[in-house]
């Protein structure tokens, strides 16, 4: 039984916690610390699937961990599933299913987001001039687009409307913070967020965190691009390229023109103080998600150490 609610509360976040999902997205402590925010929404995604998993292990055997390990053996030995009951069978196919359904979801996100970067990058090549002076790619047109297609050979690409806009300042905002998102390839922290909504959507928190995740992405972008330069400068540029009849591009879904008004207000008003118990609860909290899963799914690994035969 204890293994079960180890396992049973690493799922609560994602199971029940809709409405705290909501207010995780919401809470003011976590736009002053996003990445610690960001750590918490990873933790909840991996524990709870870490936990799904666990909980299937433990209802399959009678004694867990023991009993696993010696399910183990049998199957080795050529006896299959023989004493299992039908439940303990359907506990046993979802802790294998679970992995499965989550690994088939991650590789097609990945396929599609990998494809996605490829076509962007060979349409910048071609549409695109190269300027030298800053490592851009220019597009032409009067609507002011900055954006970063990731991979390993990033662009970060700007139009003809926004270099036009933009002060000598406020463009090397932009810029740092386009090479922000490139440097910290953020699509690829984005990525299990996209696959866990396309095997879960009815799932309200995962949903919420596909949203979430985007806007706390932006706001460490924000804050890298800040570091040595006034904040001034990025909100003003963000407020020039959200002008009537721009067409902000994003390659990694939910990125380019997340919460913008919120990460301009934010920007505005940077305080000077902030809550350093509240990154640090947003650590721990992460870290006590992760030890129930972990240690249900570690301790069939410790029985084969302690009893390998």
């Amino acid at each position: 039984m204890g293994w079960l609610i180890a396992t049973a509360i690493a799922m609560m976040p994602i199971l029940l916690g809709g409405r705290m999902a909501e207010r995780l997205a919401t809470a003011a402590w976590a736009s002053r610390h996003p990445r610690a925010a960001l750590v918490l929404w990873q933790a909840i995604g991996l524990a709870g699937g870490l936990g799904a998993i666990g909980a299937g292990l433990v209802a399959a055997v009678t004694v867990f961990p023991h009993g696993l390990h010696q399910l183990g053996h049998q199957v080795v030995d050529g006896r299959g599933l023989a004493g299992l009951g039908p439940v303990r069978v359907a506990a046993l196919a979802w802790a294998v299913a679970v992995p499965a359904w989550l690994l088939l979801h991650t590789v097609r996100a990945t396929v599609r987001t990998v494809a996605e970067q490829r076509r962007q990058r060979l349409l910048v090549d071609v549409a695109a001039e190269h300027r030298a002076e800053h490592d851009i790619y220019v597009l032409p047109g009067s609507s002011p687009v900055a954006y970063c297609v990731p991979g390993s050979t990033a662009r970060v690409v700007l139009s003809r409307g926004a270099l036009q806009l933009l002060s000598e300042r406020e463009l090397a905002a932009v810029l740092a913070h386009e090479r922000a998102h490139a440097r910290g390839r953020h699509d690829r922290v984005l990525l299990p967020f996209i696959a866990l909504a396309g095997a879960f959507p009815w799932l309200p928190a995962v949903r919420t965190a596909r949203s979430a995740v985007p806007v706390l992405l932006e706001m460490i972008a924000d804050d890298q691009a800040c570091r040595g330069r006034d904040r001034l400068d990025l909100a003003r540029a963000i407020v020039h390229m959200i002008t009537p009849g721009s067409s902000p591009v994003a390659v990694a879904p939910g990125l380019a023109d997340a919460a913008v008004v919120q990460r301009v207000e934010r920007l505005l008003h940077a305080r000077t103080t902030t809550t350093r118990w509240a990154g640090a609860a947003a650590y721990g909290t992460a870290i006590a998600l992760m030890m129930g899963p972990v240690v249900v799914l570690a301790a069939p690994i410790a029985c084969v150490v302690i009893w390998p035969g």
